[in-house]
């Protein structure tokens, strides 16, 4: 049974949206391509991970366990969610923030967050350990759709509209600077600026705040001599393809072996501890060996239709808060996997940042589920 929902006085662009249906069914192309991202990721997990989980724990099986229980919490989480109604969020939205940001300061403790490849990223829950950079992505989602749709018309006055959203996403950076963790730093503050651009700020504003944004940046990677190195290995890889552009020298033989068609399912040599990070980071290489160009394409594709689908969310939700919402949640799940990609193609700087679904892991399996759940529920909202 369908219920039509009539224009009202909700915000500034209610006026101007087509007349939408609820339904209680959530978009099924978007979640048949959600799926099937899973059932890559397990699979994916499963055959990268095997020589590795023996090497590092004797148990081949190991780190495909951990996968799938993180992907189990994730499904959870994504379920809840999508049965919730939008407007839930709004009473969140503060309560959140404050938490995801204490919990950044949290881990810069010492002795409790946890320290692991040199960055202090993690805190110990009890019986498993997390990333609250991975958990910020999605409240921060929440923040600034609140935010911003309580605003309306007037997010076009800079003081009003944008400097205070500015001043948050900046102590967030700043504190995600310090674990160090730039990937993530960086999505937010892109995070920030296109949902800013969404809800109808000033472009001449954003343009304002980039300006000083690049230089700034630039300047954290020359203070920084990994990132530098980092910058150097993606300049010229196989000028130093032993030390600095080791990395993406061995994601590029793994695509160059994959050729059209792959080697074959398991077939990889680049997993056998040539390519570092290859169940993580570096995943969609192993892809292209063992899949092929083909295998690859159809990876693509799921993530294009994650992003059509999830904007056509945006674009026909009923108010500005759900589609500033679904902006946000489709923004987080297809821009993580465009900076991944990036990277391993040698179009990017290595940053550190997971395939959704695809890499193994674990709180931005969580993460990310977060962000399906809310945009599988704002999916059932519109046609």
């Amino acid at each position: 049974m369908t219920v039509l929902v009539h224009e009202s006085a909700q915000g500034y662009a209610l006026a101007q949206r087509p007349l939408v249906l609820k339904s209680r069914r959530v978009d099924r192309w978007l979640a048949g391509a959600l799926l099937v991202l899973v059932c890559i990721g397990i699979v994916m997990v499963f055959d990268a991970s095997f020589f590795l989980g023996q090497e590092r724990f004797g148990d081949p099986y190991a780190m495909l366990r951990k996968h799938l229980a993180s992907l189990a919490l994730a499904g959870v989480a994504a379920a809840f969610l999508a049965g919730r109604e939008p407007e839930r969020y709004h009473t969140l939205a503060y309560p959140a923030l404050a938490v995801g940001l204490a919990l950044l300061v949290l881990v810069l403790v010492p002795g409790i967050g946890q320290v692991r490849g040199g960055a202090r990223r993690w805190l110990w829950a009890v019986v498993f350990s997390f990333e609250p950079s991975e958990l910020l992505k999605p409240i921060f989602v929440v923040y600034l759709a609140h935010s911003l749709a309580r605003k309306k018309e007037r997010v076009t006055d800079f003081a009003y509209g944008v400097l205070p959203h500015l001043i948050i996403a900046m102590a967030a950076i700043v504190l995600l600077l310090l674990e160090p963790d730039f990937g993530t730093a960086v999505l937010l503050g892109l995070l920030t600026m296109v949902m800013l651009f969404a809800a109808g700020a000033r472009a001449l504003h954003l343009v304002a705040i980039c300006a000083p944004a690049l230089p700034a940046a630039g300047l954290l990677i020359l203070l920084k001599p990994y990132r530098w190195a980092r910058l150097l290995g993606f300049m010229n890889p196989w000028g130093d393809a032993q030390a600095k552009g080791f990395q993406l020298v061995q994601s590029f033989l793994a695509f160059g072996a994959g050729g059209v068609f792959g080697v074959g399912l398991g077939n990889s040599n680049q997993k056998l501890f040539y390519l570092p990070e290859g169940h993580t980071d570096f995943i969609f290489a192993l892809i292209g060996e063992e899949l092929g160009f083909t295998g690859a394409v159809c990876l693509l594709a799921c993530f294009a239709i994650v992003a059509v689908r999830g904007f056509r969310v945006a674009i026909r939700s009923a108010d500005p808060f759900s589609s500033l919402l679904a902006f946000g949640a489709t923004f987080i799940l297809v821009g993580q996997a465009a900076m991944n990609i990036g990277v391993v193609l040698g179009m990017l700087p290595t940053k550190g940042l997971a395939l959704p679904f695809v890499s193994y892991g674990g709180s931005a399996l969580v993460a990310n589920g977060i962000c399906t759940g809310i945009l599988l529920g704002l999916s059932r909202e519109v046609r």
